[in-house]
């Protein structure tokens, strides 16, 4: 199954680069947590500071099961921590919540 999520950046390229840095080398230990919640495929794209993520999971996956994992792993909780000083939530997220997702409007 798809989810399709966005989430903003802080709108400052210095900080935006730094975020694709972090991105480029994601910790082992994240890796092998999305690869646990049962992702098998996971991207992210930015247009200026919107990022737009793109998860494709088995039928073990869901957000909320992901999320349950995600607060149970302090590795996963430094990297959350570390990222949000990156990150902007969206206007219209509730509070707490970083990435809203999307709706799907089209499909051929």
């Amino acid at each position: 199954m798809r989810h399709c999520l966005a989430l903003d950046l802080k709108n400052d390229p210095d900080l935006i680069a730094e975020y694709e840095r972090y991105h480029e080398a994601v910790w082992p230990d994240i890796l092998q947590s999305l690869r646990d919640a049962g992702i098998v495929d996971m991207e992210i794209y930015r247009v200026e500071n919107r990022l737009f993520l793109i998860i494709e999971g088995d039928e073990t996956f869901s957000l909320e099961r992901k999320g349950q994992m995600d607060a149970a792993n302090p590795r996963v909780q430094e990297w959350e921590k570390l990222m949000w000083g990156y990150q902007d939530a969206l206007p219209t997220a509730a509070p707490g919540q970083k990435w809203v997702p999307a709706k799907l409007v089209f499909k051929l």
